[in-house]
């Protein structure tokens, strides 16, 4: 089922990535570095920190809310699947900063969830402006 996935794994993601707020809140205020963590606020890994925890939570949002206008509008746009792939492919985009905090990893799977989140933001808002209305 188009969407039923999105809503599901969104709801997931988005209470893992809420989970991981409380890692920075720690972090922020009773590591032994707290200080520094917090004098660090603008750069390094507290920032990314910070894009990875407020990016996992709207691109969780977003699969949520499309997930749901798929499965009520599934007989009126085209593609459904591939739109609802793309907007689920769109969460490496803040797995793939986690990654590069905690592993050291290149921003490839940052730059592969961005574009794929973006295509689907894009082409579900076309869907919508081919939407055929009954008068």
């Amino acid at each position: 089922m188009n969407g039923k996935n999105n809503i599901a794994i969104g709801f997931i993601v988005m209470g893992l990535f809420m989970a991981y707020g409380f890692l920075i809140i720690y972090l922020r205020d009773f590591a032994p570095n707290a200080k520094e963590w917090a004098e660090s606020y603008s750069v390094g890994k507290h920032f990314e920190a910070r894009l990875a925890h407020v990016h996992g939570n709207l691109f969780a949002f977003l699969n949520i809310l499309m997930g749901y206008l798929l499965l009520h509008f599934q007989d009126k746009i085209k593609n459904t699947k591939i739109i609802s792939w793309l907007a689920l492919t769109g969460l490496l985009m803040p797995i793939g900063i986690l990654a590069e905090i905690y592993l050291g990893l290149p921003p490839y799977l940052v730059l592969v969830g961005a574009t794929a989140m973006t295509v689907s933001v894009v082409w579900m808002g076309i869907s919508f402006l081919k939407f055929k209305t009954k008068a």
